[in-house]
This record gives C-alpha cells, structure tokens and sequence, in this order.
C-alpha cells in the first residue's frame, strides 16, 4: 500500500508552495523589481482619481470634492485642443515614418560590411549620440542653428542663402525635431537588429551565395524575413507610445515664435498642471492621454496579429 502510494506521489505535481520552496532563491530575486513596479508603478495610478475631483490640497486627494468629467469636458472645449492634438499625432507620426526604418536601414548596411575594424568604427560613431543629454542635445541644436553665428547658418551663407532664423519657424520645428532624434537615436535601436541579424543560420547565405543570390536579394530574401518578428514588436510599441511624446527636450526647444508647432500635450500638461497649480486639469489630460495610448496599442497588437502572426500577446 506504501509502494503505491509513494509512486502515486511520485507522479503528482508538486504543490506551488513546494516549488517556492524549492527555488526560493530565484524568487528573492525576483520579488526586487516586482517591490519596485508596485510601489513606484502601481501605487501611484491611485492618483488619476484626482482627475475626476476638484482637488485641494488641504483636503487632500480623498478628501476634495468630487468633480465627474469636468475637468476631460473642459479639455475637450478648450479652443487648442485640436492643435495639441496635431502638433502631438504630427511630431510622433513624423518621427515614426522617418525613425522607424533608419536603425533597421543601418542594421542591414552593418551586416553587409565584412571589415571588423570599419565595422566597429561605424557602430561607435552612430551609438555615441546616444549618451548625450537632452539639455546637451538641444544646446547643440540652437547653437548650430542660430543666425549668423551658427554653423548651418554659416553653411548656408557660403551657399548664398539669407541667414535664417531655424528655431523661430514653425515650419521647420517638426523636422528639426525629428531628424535630430534620429541622428541621436538610430545607432541605439539598430542593436536590436543587429542582434536578430546574427542569429541567422549562416547556411542560408551559403545557400544563395551558391544560387547567385545578388547582395540585395540577400537582404531581401533572407535578412529581413528574419528581422521581420523584432520589427513587428519594435512597431507595436512605438504605435502604442505614440501619443507619449517626450517632454523634456520639446519644451528646451520652445520659444515665442514656434508655440504654435511645438506646444504638444506633454508640455501643456506641465505647465497647467505644476505652473499653473491645476492639478485636476493636467491629471485628466494625462489620463485621456494615457487611454487614447492603451487603445492604439491594442489595436495595432490585434492588426499586427492578424496580419504578420507576430504580436505582444
């Protein structure tokens, strides 16, 4: 009965308290960042239901009281609301369409070149940006493009072009924005495919070589089939942070003249909500723009899954 017994235990899955037990040294190091997600992450979105009160500091957030969706509906009649909108989608769009393919373009031309050191080189120069700050990144930006004394200024002059004053056109605000963020950017998120690149089989280009694959059927055939997977996740997050414009570096590029293209929803809900003392406001703005991001995300998730059979979940 003992024998039977045991082989029954045996053949029974351990209980979840018996695998704690038995690995409780990957859970101590597990319980580190998931303390930290819940005290830093989760915690704090108990305080979007400022949002929905007319919140005082002296009463506190649980103590003021309750306002419903005045604060989303005054956002929503607010005569810039469409402008914050426009320069927000136009800014993030622009940089999608324009950012997106670059890492992945550098990626593959990296992959091509056989000559380590040239290599290396290159992968420095194009990651190094990345380390630069956001105030060092803009002060690199308004002193270059400043007239008369900057040095595209002094470039344009040499070509018999009117000095031109690049950070007080609104015109120009978008593309300054977005082509410096790849030149900082693109080195950085073209690692990633370099790292799916060389996972391929080597086989398969000793295949086509031996087919008379060309260089580009090779990179079509081969290269970006296998980048396909990373670049489908890489594209669902970039969509689904889409309207998570960055702060810092928009608002240290701001001034009088461009406001009109460069004021988007991030540095409206700074200065409504820390200058401004309206903390109700900023935090509905920043709700409905942290839901409108939840949205995207699941929709392209769901287009991409149906479409590619890659996706996040």
């Amino acid at each position: 009965m003992s024998s039977m017994e045991a082989a029954m235990n045996h053949g029974r899955k351990p209980s979840a308290w018996k695998k704690i037990q038995r690995h409780w040294q990957l859970y101590i190091v597990i319980s580190l960042p998931l303390l930290y997600l819940f005290i830093f992450k989760y915690i704090p979105m108990t305080g979007i239901v400022i949002a929905f009160k007319d919140y005082n500091v002296v009463q506190g957030m649980w103590g003021s009281p309750w306002a419903g969706f005045k604060y989303f509906n005054q956002f929503f009649d607010s005569p810039n609301f469409w402008l914050y909108i426009k320069n927000t989608l136009g800014i993030s769009l622009y940089g999608l369409i324009v950012g997106f393919p670059a890492p992945i373009i550098l990626a593959l031309a990296l992959n091509e070149i056989r000559t380590g050191f040239f290599k290396k080189s290159v992968q420095m120069v194009t990651y190094a940006p990345y380390f630069i700050s956001t105030v060092v990144m803009v002060s690199i930006i308004i002193v270059n493009l400043t007239p008369n004394v900057g040095m595209v200024s002094r470039f344009f002059a040499l070509l018999g072009v009117a000095d031109t004053n690049f950070m007080g056109n609104p015109a120009l605000f978008k593309s300054i924005y977005v082509l410096s963020d790849v030149w900082q950017m693109t080195g950085y998120g073209a690692i990633i495919y370099i790292a799916a690149l060389a996972g391929v089989n080597p086989e398969l280009y000793e295949s086509a070589k031996v087919d008379g694959a060309s260089r580009f059927q090779k990179i079509l055939r081969i290269d970006l089939p296998s980048i396909l997977p990373v670049a489908v996740i890489m594209l669902i997050l970039n969509l689904g942070n889409i309207m998570k414009l960055g702060f810092e570096k928009i608002y240290l590029m701001q001034n009088p003249l461009n406001l009109n293209s460069s004021e988007v929803i991030s540095t409206y809900v700074y200065k409504v909500g820390l200058l401004g003392s309206n903390f109700s406001f900023s935090t509905a703005i920043g709700l409905f723009n942290s839901i409108v991001n939840l949205m995207l995300l699941i929709l392209v998730n769901y287009i991409a899954r149906k479409l590619t059979e890659n996706s996040l979940w």
